[in-house]
């Protein structure tokens, strides 16, 4: 392929990216325009590919028509040949030889999504973590290259801004979740609950629901604080972009917690002016605060304690 007809390729892959990001991405659309525009645009790249895969899982006609895809992109990723019936794929392939992003990140984030076409039953936070390693931790690694961060002690916090993010993700689509005939939320917290019985609970069932969202979030806390001491790795911009992404998606689950966790009662929704005011205090925290300008010291090994065996985590 020539240089032109692969620019032409990436310039595609961009712009449909982007309008992607601005329909379903609305809180990494709001922090990228922090980042400079060379790592805005491939971390839009990036978003593209996750995207794509995710609707597979979520939107294919059937389960056994998502495997095939999902099967045939990991086949793609492993080999590094294009799939012509999906110029996404090349696209990413593209990236992950412009960024350096080893295969066996991509390929442990489909096997992620490969795991949502099976009826989901978590039984507890150690298997909700693995999974929230596969399918956001592997995220925030491919973002490290993504944004040229080649530090090792980098990848750990990282992964955890990811996981963080998950959690919040989970928290928040619990009745959305349950229609796809999916229970994120472990046995360990509600129960072998079918996940029927959470898109409108009944009354004797809103207590440990609430209780296991409470426990959720604070565990995501810890996932955050953890990746925010990983910002200071990044470049100075990318460190804006995405102290900024981190705080907005924390939001939501401040808007569970104001909705005193019913979160059957409606979609958590960060407004348009409390992101504009997270923005504000977030830089403002950027520049005063020494974790956000020097490395942070030892990353907490006990937050990777369940994903042993995982790449870049032992």
């Amino acid at each position: 392929m020539s240089t032109a007809t692969a620019n032409a390729a990436a310039r595609l892959a961009l712009d449909a990216a982007d309008a992607v990001l601005v329909q379903k991405g609305r809180s990494f659309h709001w922090a990228r325009r922090l980042l400079g525009a060379g790592h805005a645009a491939r971390a839009t790249r990036l978003y593209g590919f996750c995207r794509r895969i995710d609707d597979i899982a979520d939107e294919s006609g059937s389960p056994e028509l998502a495997r095939v895809a999902l099967a045939n992109i990991s086949v793609a990723i492993a080999r590094g040949e294009p799939d012509d019936d999906e110029p996404v794929v090349a696209d990413m392939l593209a990236l992950m030889v412009e960024c350096h992003i080893a295969p066996e990140i991509v390929l442990e984030l489909l096997h992620g999504m490969d795991c949502d076409l099976d009826p989901v039953r978590f039984a507890d936070e150690v298997e909700l973590l693995r999974y929230c390693y596969r399918v956001a931790g592997t995220v925030g690694l491919m973002m490290c290259k993504v944004l040229d961060v080649h530090d090792p002690q980098a990848l750990h916090h990282a992964i955890d801004l990811g996981i963080g993010m998950q959690l919040t993700n989970i928290c928040r689509d619990v009745c959305e979740d349950a229609r796809i005939d999916r229970r994120y939320l472990p046995a360990t917290l509600v129960g072998a609950l079918a996940p029927a019985l959470l898109i409108d609970p009944a009354p004797d069932l809103q207590p440990a629901l609430r209780s296991a969202v409470v426990v959720l979030l604070a565990v995501a806390d810890q996932y955050y604080r953890s990746g925010e001491l990983g910002l200071a790795y990044l470049p100075l911009r990318a460190r804006a972009g995405m102290l900024v992404a981190g705080r907005v998606y924390r939001a939501i689950g401040t808007q569970l917690r104001q909705m005193d966790h019913a979160c059957w009662q409606g979609r958590a929704i960060v407004p348009t002016r409390t992101k504009a005011g997270l923005t504000v205090l977030a830089l403002l925290k950027l520049v005063s605060h020494r974790d956000y300008l020097h490395p942070a010291g030892r990353h907490d090994k006990a937050l990777h304690g369940s994903l042993h065996g995982l790449p870049y985590v032992d």
